[in-house]
């Protein structure tokens, strides 16, 4: 098997980890992003691989990130966008947007566009983890994407998981002719550290004998390696979400807006201050 160049963010902690692990045993060639140092070393160091330590929440980390990519390689084969968060309280970052919306979405808009011209040359598959939480809780409104109004944090959390689709569409309608491939998927329920920075019920649910109920960190790797392993065309359709390994048979309305694609596309580029 030809060793791949595999870009994997959130790779410090949960499912972005124990993708890590399984990946590295294959022998491919990791660059592993996460926010906390520490953590990121645990991960990185026993693999061998290269780590940068990234907040996604300063856009500045996110631009320092592709230029340290670009250092290193000039080949990705697979881009996968996997950091994020659900927060129980509303934060605007220092570049002004709602840390939720910034962190799961628009740093990863701004991390792809700064590789383009690398992800065009490699017919990347840029792999986009969303949620199940894109229909049971996002409707995103263009006029409140900042949340300013009654914060929610699982709405909050599903406008961006949402937000995750329409990128995953509007980046192979605009670059799918270039070569490179997406798709958005929905890892699983895992058991992990994720909700511990979410509201109260959920902080208080993964305490509890439920968290027992939902799935493994290994789990949901397995559901992201079923991606990044992936052959477009085959395995999956470029451009679609996925649950299970199936596109869900009653989707969010608003992932399938042509209008608001667009629209929302122009928002990000606008945020991130880029021209896309």
């Amino acid at each position: 098997m030809t060793q791949r160049t595999i870009v994997l963010t959130g790779a410090s902690d949960g499912i972005g980890a124990a993708a890590a692990r399984k990946l590295a045993a294959r022998g491919e060639r990791l660059l592993l992003v996460g926010r906390s140092a520490e953590k990121l070393a645990a991960v990185a160091g026993p693999l061998q691989a290269e780590s940068f330590v990234a907040d996604f929440a300063h856009l500045s980390q996110v631009r320092d990130l592709a230029t340290w990519v670009q250092d290193r390689t000039d080949r990705i084969d697979v881009l996968a966008n996997n950091a994020g968060g659900v927060f129980g309280e509303r934060v605007v970052t220092v570049d002004g947007n709602e840390r939720t919306m910034q962190v799961n979405h628009y740093a990863h808009f701004l991390l792809t566009h700064l590789l383009l011209g690398t992800l065009q040359a490699s017919n990347t598959a840029v792999v986009n983890t969303s949620s199940i939480g894109s229909r049971a809780f996002g409707k995103l409104d263009m006029a409140d994407l900042d949340q300013a109004g009654k914060y929610k944090p699982m709405k909050t959390y599903g406008d961006s998981k949402l937000a995750n689709i329409l990128f995953t569409k509007g980046l192979v309608a605009r670059h799918g002719a270039e070569g490179i491939t997406s798709i958005a998927l929905h890892p699983g329920n895992i058991a992990s550290n994720f909700g511990q920075t979410g509201s109260v019920w959920m902080r208080a649910v993964y305490k509890t004998p439920v968290r027992h109920l939902l799935g493994s960190p290994e789990k949901g790797a397995d559901n992201l390696l079923w991606a990044i392993d992936g052959t477009p065309g085959t395995t999956w359709t470029s451009g679609e979400y996925y649950e299970n390994e199936k596109t869900p048979r009653k989707p969010n309305p608003q992932q399938n807006d042509r209008a608001l694609i667009d629209a929302f596309w122009a928002e990000s580029a606008r945020r991130v201050g880029i021209t896309a």
